[in-house]
């Protein structure tokens, strides 16, 4: 039934041409915005997940952060302790060469004396950032080694232990002064050795059992600070792809697919054309009315 009043063909071609455009204004915001779910709105459940996995790998990128502190700290002791080493081999050598006939031990520990000197400078230059773990570590030492959220919601930061005070060279580091107390510590009774040139076999047996033993103690302190490096080292790997792989997985569920969104406003124009032609001629009809007047 035609009618002057209402002009229904109009009414259902303008409806149809505002849900085009509404649908055109979508697919046009997702190709900007390069995003499928931009916001809650657009699909609550997916944007929800979207931002606490975000936010979970915001704190994986600071623990990535102090990942690369820690490690730093690792490196620095472990460069200590393996210096300290070699110059413990030194004074061991140098014992060796004062046990000989002949051989004059003051002038053996004049060497011996300076290598000691170049102990605790080794012992108080393995710093980084205001911590040193081969001077008097009386607390455990730790290392921020990963982010965990719970199935509950609740998140927690894992942490590495290093026995610091198993580990120290020496005793008290003063960050005042540079120095450290060296009548303590792994490295206490091979700075006690002094030499006056009345040594016995015996005396000098002894002296070299010392070093063995601060030998044997700085190793398994190196043994474990290298595994705690190596340890660091893997954590860096995972989380790193860990962050990837959130990255992906929040890609998949908020990102546009670009090819699909392009096809689709091509085809929306289309619709969009074909919308107007179609209120165009819904709205001709009144015109045909009044031309039956005529």
């Amino acid at each position: 039934m035609s009618s002057i009043l209402t002009n229904t063909s109009a009414m259902s071609a303008l409806q149809t041409l505002r849900t085009i455009n509404n649908d055109m204004e979508t697919t046009q915001g997702r190709i900007s915005s390069g995003m499928r779910v931009g916001a809650a709105s657009d699909n609550a459940a997916y944007w929800s997940i979207a931002t606490t996995m975000r936010s979970d790998n915001a704190a994986l990128s600071a623990v990535q952060d102090a990942l690369g502190l820690g490690a730093a700290k690792v490196d620095t002791a472990y460069a200590g302790v393996e210096a300290a080493i070699d110059v413990v081999k030194e004074i061991k050598a140098k014992l060796v060469t004062a046990t000989e006939q002949g051989v004059d031990k003051v002038k053996v520990q004049e060497e011996v004396k300076q290598l000691q000197e170049q102990l605790k400078s080794i012992g108080a230059g393995a710093t980084f950032n205001g911590e040193n773990w081969l001077a008097g570590g009386a607390d455990d030492a730790t290392v921020v080694t990963g982010f965990v959220r719970g199935s509950d919601g609740t998140v927690k930061v894992t942490t590495a232990t290093y026995d610091a005070q198993a580990g120290s060279l020496f005793g008290a580091y003063d960050p005042a002064t540079g120095t450290v107390d060296d009548a303590s510590g792994i490295l206490a009774n091979v700075m006690a050795i002094e030499l006056d040139g009345t040594e016995d076999d015996a005396a000098m047996a002894a002296h070299l059992d010392t070093v063995e033993t601060a030998l044997s103690s700085m190793q398994t302190v190196g043994s474990t600070l290298g595994s705690l490096s190596k340890r660091i080292t893997l954590q860096e790997d995972f989380a790193s792809k860990l962050s990837d792989a959130i990255d992906k997985g929040v890609g998949r569920l908020v990102d546009a697919d670009m090819n699909e969104e392009s096809t689709r406003l091509k085809a929306l124009q289309t619709q969009q054309q074909l919308a107007i032609q179609s209120l165009s001629i819904a709205n001709s009809n009144s015109q045909n009315i009044l031309s039956l007047f005529r």
